[in-house]
């Protein structure tokens, strides 16, 4: 495993722990203090994955996060002490891929970030052939996890791909937020349900001509999403 994990932690105590529990499941880490050491990082190295602290002391780690994801296409795990619903929604609406609040199980982070690195594999669409939605405008391409509206490449994440593939596999059924959840995403934690409606959000802002009132991802009240693409013969 030659891509490092890049942990960006400015408790040296916390970040020793994760660090030996990571590099005892056999990733290579490398530990930085502050943003801008984590952009030269990155910069120098392309990581596998990120786990990012929000409390930095040189900027937010919300501004790191958007930064870090115009460098690459790699899974973002926030760590921090923000533990409201609404801060965890904004993460993710951020682009983050799990959110971990202090104080947190090492091991628990570790199965995340197995977790995230799973579901970032391209590997795991298998042999998913493009999908072509209303005379080509929208296209889906499963094995090179590519989004393309009226011809153009769409900037999507891992995770906002995983979701809208899912609902683009089954045009017209009606998901819930939980079934996304496991279908999509691969697994379940407490929380995770609410944060769909952000990357939803998200996905309506690139593929929909107008996300204030969407075409391709309705919203069913009281029940959760549903693809309505019509797709191509």
């Amino acid at each position: 495993m030659f891509q490092p994990i890049l942990l960006i932690e400015d408790d040296r105590k916390i970040a020793r722990v994760v660090k030996v529990y990571l590099e005892g499941a056999g990733y290579k880490v490398i530990h930085v203090e502050k943003g801008r050491d984590a952009m030269d990082s990155a910069l120098k190295d392309m990581p596998l994955a990120v786990i990012l602290d929000l409390m930095l002391p040189d900027m937010t780690g919300e501004e790191l996060c958007q930064e870090l994801k115009e460098l690459g296409d790699f899974p973002i795990i926030m760590l921090t002490s923000k533990s409201s619903e609404e801060e965890r929604v904004a993460g993710f609406a951020l682009g983050a891929d799990d959110y971990v609040v202090k104080p947190f199980s090492p091991r628990e982070l570790v199965y995340r970030v197995k977790a995230v690195l799973k579901r970032a594999q391209k590997a795991d669409m298998g042999a998913s052939e493009s999908m072509s939605f209303n005379k080509g405008s929208l296209t889906i391409d499963g094995q090179s996890y590519t989004v393309k509206k009226n011809g153009l490449l769409i900037d999507i994440t891992p995770t906002e791909f995983k979701v809208l593939h899912t609902l683009a596999s089954y045009p017209g059924k009606v998901f819930t937020r939980e079934e996304l959840v496991e279908k999509a995403l691969g697994y379940q934690f407490e929380g995770y349900e609410r944060s769909i409606d952000a990357h939803i959000k998200n996905i309506r802002h690139k593929i929909e001509d107008d996300h204030k009132n969407p075409s391709l991802i309705l919203t069913i009240y009281g029940v959760g999403y549903r693809f309505s693409g019509k797709k191509d013969a």
